[in-house]
């Protein structure tokens, strides 16, 4: 770009203030003008050949000598900028040559204004251009180092996180899942027995019946998410989604189904749709159902009513749950039995959504918002 914008400059010069005379000015003019162009793909071998040309116009008298060291000293710039070693030295040595030889019959007499006129065409393009090549490649070198940087902060982050996920894998393997394994068993105990006398109330069979099934699917979970957490690989096995996809309105209704039995009235609405929604955001609309459904029935009061709604609109799944509970022993979101919410703020802020939460006119409505992609939501034909 440096050489073409000269060469337009030249032209310029050549044809308005300073022009040729007679047809070998013009044709020296033009040679020179050539090779600046030709030094955009061969800097070195124009550089020689302008040094050349150089002599041979100051052995035919031409009056655009000037203009031609001006061509050759900017062409040695781009050289040095460019290249450095033998090339470069042999370059700047025949271009300052070529100005001694010019200069050949001051000589001996005129020695230091010869020298003077050498380091002027020839060392000082050599000088700017190193100058240049120096701090370009060091800005280069500055950027990836910056980025090495960068990337070994990026690695000791993800070894961090790494060993963190392992630690949280390890004490729920250790205390939450050995706890909870122990539940299990003695439950699967409490009903052989129950069953082996015969005398038992059939409620308690249904609750012991429903507390087994519960233990065991939140062991399940928690294997799952243990395995997950250890490698969190989505193509790994045992490490995928805690729910399939198409299966999101049959969990959906599990859950539902299950909060009822805790004695809470749910009445749901959700939107078949849901069903081709990616697995992600499958898990992120099961786990707020989950949770707050059992807030519902852990804070809206004895008789509670709650609606879980679910729909697809506007590229957005909309998942709202609202009781109708006085709500007078729920404690505020931000205190220490607020983990909950908490949990599913961060879940829908991980996926672009929104979620309110708070009283409302009459009990509790939580309100989430979560982007769904819209090559996911395209009815089937």
């Amino acid at each position: 770009m440096r050489i073409l914008a000269l060469a337009g400059v030249m032209v310029g010069y050549f044809l308005l203030l300073q022009r040729p005379s007679g047809a070998r000015d013009w044709s020296l003019a033009a040679a020179g003008l050539v090779l600046c162009l030709a030094a955009g793909k061969w800097v070195f071998g124009a550089l020689l050949a302008q040094s050349v040309l150089l002599v041979a116009a100051h052995t035919l008298g031409a009056s655009i000598v000037p203009s031609l060291k001006v061509l050759a000293a900017v062409t040695l710039f781009e050289l040095a900028v460019q290249q450095s070693g033998r090339r470069l030295t042999a370059g700047a040595t025949g271009l300052a040559l070529a100005v001694a030889v010019n200069r050949f019959e001051d000589l001996p007499g005129e020695l230091l204004p010869v020298l003077y006129k050498m380091g002027i065409v020839a060392g000082l393009p050599l000088l700017l251009g190193a100058y240049v090549r120096v701090t370009r490649d060091a800005a280069v070198h500055a950027r990836q180092h910056a980025e090495q940087q960068e990337l070994r902060a990026e690695q000791q982050l993800l070894a961090a996180r790494a060993a963190e996920r392992t630690t949280i894998a390890r004490e729920l393997h250790d205390l939450v899942a050995h706890h909870v394994s122990s539940m299990v068993l003695r439950v699967g105990v409490a009903r052989h027995v129950t069953a082996a006398t015969g005398t038992t109330d059939p409620r308690i069979t249904e609750v012991l019946d429903d507390l087994h099934a519960s233990a065991g699917a939140a062991l399940t979970d928690l294997r799952r998410l243990v395995a997950l957490l250890r490698a969190p690989d989505p193509t790994g096995p045992d490490t995928g989604s805690l729910v399939e996809p198409g299966a999101l309105p049959t969990a959906l209704e599990s859950v539902v189904e299950h909060s009822r039995q805790t004695g809470l009235t749910v009445t749901a609405s959700v939107d078949p749709r849901v069903a081709r929604l990616d697995a992600v955001r499958g898990l992120a609309v099961l786990r707020l159902a989950q949770e707050g459904l059992a807030n519902a029935a852990k804070h809206g009061g004895p008789g509670a009513h709650a609606e879980l709604t679910v729909r697809v609109a506007d590229d957005a799944v909309h998942v709202t749950i609202h009781d109708d509970g006085a709500g007078r022993a729920r404690p505020p979101a931000s205190g220490p039995s607020g983990h909950g919410l908490i949990g599913m703020r961060e879940r829908v802020d991980l996926l672009g959504g929104r979620l309110d939460a708070g009283p409302a006119t009459q009990g509790w409505r939580l309100t989430a918002e979560l982007p769904a992609f819209a090559s996911h939501m395209e009815p089937q034909l």
